[in-house]
């Protein structure tokens, strides 16, 4: 599913304009991203969580030449899957 499709089925399940549910689908995504830049953390009870952490500066191997190369430290989401969304997949 990509972002078009989840935008009809959230204005069909709602029963609201395909624009509504766009606007509301932004609307939650620019939060989510606001919040982890601030280092936060946003949690959805049975969905899941989403944090940020910070990944060390390593070195790692270019698979052509075999040269060692830095690799810069840098943030990374992480989004931990909620017990209910674990069990309607399985």
């Amino acid at each position: 599913m990509n972002k078009s499709e989840l935008i009809d089925a959230i204005a069909a399940d709602a029963g609201i304009t395909k624009a509504a549910a766009k606007l509301a689908l932004e609307s939650f995504l620019g939060n989510v991203g606001a919040t982890l830049k601030k280092g936060g953390r946003v949690s959805l009870v049975g969905f899941g969580s989403w944090s940020v952490s910070n990944r060390a500066a390593r070195d790692g191997r270019n698979p052509q030449t075999g040269k060692t190369i830095k690799i810069a430290a840098k943030n990374v989401v992480k989004f931990k899957a909620g017990a209910e969304l674990e069990g309607s997949v399985n």
